[in-house]
This record gives C-alpha cells, structure tokens and sequence, in this order.
C-alpha cells in the first residue's frame, strides 16, 4: 500500500494520488469504448470462476487495484453504448452525465440536510419546479429526486395509503395500519410495473391487495373492466385506495389511457399514481407530448432520468402534486431538520425523502439539460420512437419475422416465426434465439411475453442507432434462427 493518506482531500499527496487515479481508469475506459464486442461472452460459471478477491494486509495501492477492475470488471461489462444491445430500459449515458457523476462523487455531498449539500439543495429544488411545470403542476416544490421507478412507485403508494387512512381520521405514522385490511385494494393493469404488487407487500397489505384489470390489444388499461372492477370492489364492501396508471409499460411502451383514468377516480375520491418512468421522457418531447395527455391531474408521479433522458444510474423523481400531503411522512430529527433551521426558512429535502444519506443525482439532469438544450433534448428522445415505427414496417415485410405489436414509444415486439412449428416449439425457438445472440456475444436482444405469445424484444434507447443498424441486428436474429431451427 503506498505511504500516501487514501482519502480524498486538498493536500499536495491527494490531489496527485486522485489526478493519477482518474487519468488511469479514463484511460482505461477510452480502451474499453474501443472494444468492438458488445461483450466478450462470459458465462455464469466462468465469470465465478475468473473473479477472485484479494484482500491482502497490506493491500494493492491504487493503481494494482484499478488495473484488477479493469479486468476482472470494466472488460467483462456489457456495452450498453453498443448499437446491439437493446434487450432493456437500459440506456447509453450523455458524456455530460459522465462528467456530472465526476463533481458527484468529488464532492460527496448527502442531500438529507442543507449544511451538508448547500447549493445542491437549492439546485434540487429549483428542477423539482421544473419538473412539476413540464407535468403541468401547480408551482411548488413537492417533489424529490429518488433511485428510481419502485422507490418513487412507493412513495405514491404509501402517501395514497395514509391519505385514505387520514380521510377517515386515523394517522398510520402515529398509530399504524387498523381495519380490515383485506378490504382495501389497488387497481393498476395486468401490464403494470411488478413493483406495485413488491411496494403493497412492503407496506403490509400484501399481494391480494392488488386487483390487475385487463389491457386492451396495445396493452392498454382497459377503462370499462377499469369501471366493472371499481363497481365489483363497492359491491364487495372493498375500498380502493388508489389506482395506478402507466405511462410506458416496460415490454409495449403502453400509455394508460391517463386523463379518462383521473375522471373515474374523482368520482370515487381514490388516489392517481402515475408510473411515467420511462414514458415520463416524452415531457420534454417535441413530437409525442400530447401522448402524455392527463399527466397533470394524477395525484403523485414517477419520473426516470436513466431511462430515456440518459443519464447514468441511478437517477429519478418522485413529483407530488399537492404538498400538504407530504405532513403524511414528515418526521424531524434535531440533527437534521429541526423546528429551528425550519423557522429560519432552511430547505432540508430529508423531509420529502424515503433515503436518508443520498446522492446529488440531480446535478446530472441539470448539466444535461443545460448542455444539450432542450431542442436537441428533445431531439434524441423523439428518434428512439420515431425509430420504434420504422424498424417495426421492416419487420412486417419480412417473411420470417412476425411484428407481435405495433410500437408505442421506443420497443418493438416480434418474433422468428419458422413456416413450420407449434406454439410451443416456435416460443422456445425464440427463447433460444436470444440467448444465443448473447453468448455470442454479438448482441443483446430482449426475450418476453405479450398476450402470452413469447416474443422479441428490442428497447430502441440509442439515438446513435439508426435504422441500418437494426437491420442488421435482425439480420442476426433471422440467421440464429435458421442454425437452431436446422440444427
């Protein structure tokens, strides 16, 4: 170990050590971005087998331990930049969002009180306003940058629980869960974010608390079995605590139909959670905004940055649309933020968040939108659906491959569709397709279900890609399905 202190700091020997440190995993990195596999096609067994830990007592230093991940991790990660990777919701991250997580991680600065994060808070709190204005809510700051979708889906969740708690004069922060929670329920639809059913079980009232109403061809709630369950929940004697709605599912990119969704819901005085963490992108979104349509009269809403705003992970937000709802969750701590420091008018965003100790993961959209503007914003995020349609009329023209269906926002579904072959065998062909591709190592291709048909399919986040790419990618699809279907 070298006689240098390891901690970051501003003398001399540190700032050297780290100026090394970055220079030699930079460099490192360009490398890897030069590598032309997708990824170098590691199974299971041998990547457990070739990882092995070294913990010594005297340790490494830095610079052996950078040359060992760069080994043993950086050159056997997948290429997400590569323009054959699009089996998920995972996008290639801006070069700004890159050179934010570097101020990030310099900086360490935990956003749970303000003398901990000055001008991070500040600048938190003016994107939350921002993000609330594109959403179409009413200014304010009710709002926080989260994890990601399932913190954020349980947010919604757990305030739209004792919102429905507190109407009926019972605080769940002070006395806890009472009643017959068997006759509370959630309806959300059968193509919604498995996280709804993993946050109900969180919060005690379990998986049988979610009701899954049905989706129509493009997976879409659909809004009468939504007016039957909502009448067979009253019939019941059931309560439905809130509804949550889907802007972007994960496999069909399917928007619930949002704005009819608010209207039964008022009716009823029941909560709308909106899950917009992929669909949400479309807010900054030049041609398809008004698919967002109805967005603004949800209750609570998730947003996801490292999803088609690409930026790094993690990075998302959870916006509430009225803020006195938040006193639901408010708990204060002397040493964070106390009666004093809020008196003196203190911003101290551990009110408003699940996490204590957490990231400035703000900074990322910020440099990302002042970096690229919102045209060219909206540019690369318009391409990946743009790109959607086009790559779906070039499946429908090939012989071999069935279009499953028509694009919503950046995915298409299909298959490899043999002239010969029964449900069964045609669904394990597929299977099998894609996961040739990727021991290969030449691409990554997404193997789901849609209406119980396995199927194909292609996430289409890079705004590098264009359609001659994924022609050829299908080309691959079409060749790996002719060697195991003759095989």
């Amino acid at each position: 170990m070298s006689d240098l202190n390891p901690i970051l700091s501003g003398s001399a020997q540190s700032i050297a050590a780290y100026q090394e440190a970055i220079e030699q995993s930079t460099n490192a990195v360009v490398q890897w971005l030069k590598q032309p596999e997708m990824y170098q096609g590691k199974t299971v067994a041998e990547l457990r087998e070739r990882i092995r830990l070294e913990f010594s007592e005297q340790g490494l230093g830095n610079q052996a331990a950078i040359e060992r991940a760069v080994e043993y991790f950086l050159k056997d990660s997948l290429s997400v930049h590569h323009p054959q990777c699009v089996a998920h919701l995972h996008c290639p991250s801006l070069v700004i969002s890159q050179a934010a997580e570097v101020l990030i991680n310099a900086t360490n600065q935990s956003m749970d009180s303000w003398d901990q994060s000055p001008s991070a808070t500040i600048i938190e709190i003016k994107l939350i306003e921002w993000l609330r204005e594109q959403v179409g809510y009413p200014a304010g700051d009710a709002g926080v940058f989260t994890s990601g979708g399932t913190q954020s889906n349980l947010m919604g969740l757990m305030l739209a629980r004792d919102a429905f708690f507190a109407r009926q004069g019972h605080s769940v922060q002070l006395h806890g869960l009472t009643g017959d929670l068997s006759k509370i329920k959630v309806l959300c639809s059968e193509s919604a974010h498995f996280s709804v059913q993993k946050n109900m079980a969180l919060m005690g009232l379990g998986y049988r608390s979610v009701t899954q109403v049905k989706t129509d061809k493009f997976s879409r709630m659909d809004l009468n079995d939504l007016t039957e369950k909502l009448a067979q929940a009253k019939a019941n004697g059931e309560q439905v605590m809130a509804i949550v709605a889907t802007a972007g599912t994960t496999d069909a990119g399917a928007i619930d139909p949002l704005a009819e969704i608010a209207a039964l819901a008022a009716k009823e005085q029941i909560w709308v959670h909106v899950d917009a963490a992929w669909g949400g992108a479309l807010l900054l979104s030049e041609k398809y905004r008004h698919f967002l349509n109805g967005l603004e009269l949800a209750d609570s809403v998730t947003l996801d940055f490292h999803k088609q705003f690409f930026q790094t992970i993690s990075c998302g937000a959870f916006l509430l649309k009225e803020a006195r709802h938040y006193q639901l969750m408010r708990y204060q701590a002397a040493y964070l933020n106390s009666d004093f420091d809020e008196e003196q008018g203190v911003p101290n965003l551990v009110s408003k968040s699940l996490q204590t100790t957490r990231r400035f993961d703000a900074l990322k959209l910020w440099m990302g939108l002042e970096a690229l503007g919102k045209k060219q914003y909206a540019g690369i995020i318009d391409n990946g659906v743009t790109l959607a349609q086009q790559v779906a009329q070039f499946v429908a023209e090939q012989p071999q491959l069935e279009l499953v269906m028509q694009p919503q926002l950046a995915s298409v579904l299909f298959r490899f569709r043999p002239e010969n072959g029964d449900a069964a065998g045609v669904a394990l062909l597929n299977q099998r397709i894609g996961d040739a591709l990727l021991a290969s190592g030449s691409a990554n291709v997404g193997v789901t279900e849609a209406d119980g048909v396995t199927c194909l399919k292609l996430t289409l986040l890079n705004p590098t890609v264009c359609l001659e790419d994924v022609k050829v990618l299908l080309a691959s699809v079409m060749a790996c399905g002719r060697q195991l279907q003759n095989a």
